[in-house]
């Protein structure tokens, strides 16, 4: 989530069929229509040469599209929870799993704005308590 909660990764979807190539370092593709509003004449270097494992792509249906032709990143849950030291403050963390991504791709996020954004997240005051009781411990 950091910083405004976007991800700013690279995100592929796909394949889709090139129908031609646009001028010298473009090309025009075939989108499905939930992609309607997204123009379909892309740079080469936002295109990536497929190579047949579907592992390797997000499916579009996956993929919740709004009208600013953006996506909110959801948590799925929390995995962990530690506590970063500093010179004279203690900051708790969560890592949190985000949808559409896989483990590998999990942060860790300040808890205060997690349990302020994402209260659903926190059944009971379990994660807190035990926190606070230990606050040195990687949980």
């Amino acid at each position: 989530m950091a910083g405004k909660g976007k991800k700013l990764q690279l995100r592929f979807v796909g394949p889709y069929k090139i129908l031609q190539r646009a001028g010298n370092v473009a090309y025009k593709l075939e989108l499905p229509p939930n992609l309607s509003r997204i123009h379909n004449i892309f740079h080469v270097s936002m295109l990536k040469k497929y190579h047949p494992d579907l592992s390797h792509a997000l499916q579009p249906k996956n993929i919740e599209i709004d009208e600013a032709l953006t996506y909110e990143e959801k948590p799925i849950r929390l995995l962990n929870c530690k506590v970063k030291e500093l010179r004279n403050k203690r900051i708790p963390l969560m890592k949190v799993l985000w949808k559409n991504h896989g483990l590998e791709e999990a942060t860790w996020e300040v808890e205060q704005e997690i349990r302020e954004k994402y209260p659903d997240l926190f059944p009971n005051q379990g994660v807190q308590e035990d926190l606070e009781e230990n606050p040195g411990a990687d949980h």
